[in-house]
């Protein structure tokens, strides 16, 4: 009796453990389970997982199984200025009004806009002797030129006479500006050339896509390292519109130099390949109102995009035709682009 009644216990125990065993194995296997949630909680817990600093602001771009991004590159952009036979701007043209040639072959335009954007703008002033009766009208055209300046605007300010100097670097603060052109007096020999490559090198550091330097000077150089051929081929490389406001003496004034008499054509010649061009002045008093003519007009520009038919990459020189097709009604106007571009070398 004895010796059933201790298997019957050792019966029960064996039990009693194994059913221990199965709970302790479901419950690990449970735990080790991916639990389903609810939206509600799934939401809940990703709002108490800490933040990272990945910027989640910039809209995605969606693409489809089997596509690729690819940056466009191959848009090649024209500024381009109309004006009437009274040298007045004409704006509220359309795309369908103008048409571009490459190399003689007409292009599609693709994009069109007509809007004011920032612009990164540089300032070259001409601060050598020949200047030293006409620099007071020259400060006041540039304080006029700020004038028109939007707040995304950008500028910078070179100065030269015998060598060229960066005054200030690039500033949103047009009042620095000003104060700087006001510490300067005129006199030296004059190196505008080496102004200019000075000038378009600080372009790089540009923060707008949007570029251009106002010159204001006589003209004449006497005294850069740099040649005539080094800028024009600096100039064409950069996408850099170039004015400049030509203070010339009258052609009978008896001391100008053979430099200063070569002036309008060495300006008229690098800013015209840029879509930009020279204003002329004799009269100092007309010199604030020409600097905000300048101003107005980087601020009314038509920009025209096409992709060139011409694919290669071949790093050669490619011509740029600017066409109208003028609404009826309207005078001959005339059209201020750059005459060409250099294609990618790769």
């Amino acid at each position: 009796m004895k010796r059933d009644r201790h298997g019957f216990r050792v019966i029960i125990f064996s039990v009693v453990v194994l059913l221990l065993a199965c709970l302790v194995t479901s419950r690990v296997a449970i735990l080790a389970a991916p639990q389903a949630q609810s939206p509600a909680e799934e939401n809940k817990q990703n709002e108490n997982k800490p933040k990272d600093d990945v910027r989640k602001n910039t809209p995605g771009l969606a693409l489809k199984p089997g596509h690729s991004l690819k940056m466009d590159v191959d848009l090649a952009l024209v500024n381009v200025t109309v004006t009437d036979p009274y040298n007045r701007l004409v704006t509220g043209l359309e795309m369908e009004n103008f048409r571009v040639f490459e190399d003689n072959s007409e292009q599609e335009v693709v994009t069109f806009s007509a809007e004011d954007v920032p612009i990164s703008i540089g300032v070259i002033f001409d601060f050598s002797g020949s200047m030293a009766n006409k620099v007071g009208k020259a400060r006041e055209a540039a304080v006029q030129f700020f004038k028109t300046a939007n707040p995304q605007d950008e500028f910078f300010l070179v100065s030269f006479n015998e060598r060229a100097e960066l005054t200030s670097a690039f500033t949103n603060s047009v009042e620095d500006l000003q104060s700087s052109l006001m510490l300067t007096s005129a006199k030296g020999r004059t190196a505008l050339l080496d102004a200019i490559y000075l000038g378009l090198s600080q372009m790089r550091g540009a923060h707008n896509g949007k570029r251009a330097l106002l010159i204001l000077s006589d003209g004449g150089d006497n005294h850069s390292r740099y040649n005539e051929s080094d800028i024009k081929r600096l100039v064409k490389e950069a996408d850099t519109q170039l004015y400049a406001v030509g203070i010339f003496d009258a052609l009978g004034y008896r001391n100008r130099t053979p430099e200063e008499l070569n002036g309008p054509s060495l300006l008229s010649e690098i800013t015209e390949m840029t879509g930009g061009r020279v204003f002329s002045v004799e009269k100092l008093e007309e010199l604030p109102d020409i600097a905000s003519k300048i101003g107005m007009e980087l601020r009314n520009q038509y920009v025209l995009g096409y992709r060139p038919n011409n694919k290669a990459h071949d790093a050669r020189w490619r011509k740029i035709k600017i066409k109208l097709r003028a609404p009826r009604g309207l005078p001959p106007l005339n059209v201020f682009a750059k005459t060409g571009y250099y294609a990618p070398s790769h």
